[in-house]
């Protein structure tokens, strides 16, 4: 019975880690924007984050000011973009190994 125990919350803690750990080896598609502007996350200032299968994530490996005035009339405080992304979800981050603007303005 122990051993049953055991594996059901090892089976769940892989389980857990294994959907926190989401991988992006492939360019995909997501929506980029403030976090705390367009996204209502909670953060102490303005935060480039990606929004992935409805879920927000502040990004790391690429800062907000990086991508264009972020507070212009299409800037991430005021706007949600879309971008082509690789890196990994880890825990409540989204670690971006590459990070490219999508010009919808065609």
């Amino acid at each position: 019975m122990k051993k049953l125990i055991f594996m059901t919350f090892l089976f769940i803690g892989i389980s857990t880690q294994a959907q926190d750990k989401k991988k992006f080896d492939q360019p995909t598609v997501v929506e980029a924007s403030c976090g705390e502007c367009q996204f209502g996350m909670k953060g102490k200032s303005c935060d480039l984050a990606v929004r992935i299968d409805g879920k927000s994530y502040f990004v790391e490996g690429t800062k907000i000011d990086q991508h264009g005035d972020a507070h212009a009339k299409d800037g991430f405080c005021n706007a949600i973009r879309k971008a082509s992304v690789t890196g990994q979800i880890k825990g409540n981050k989204f670690i971006a190994t590459s990070f490219t603007l999508i010009d919808d303005k065609k």
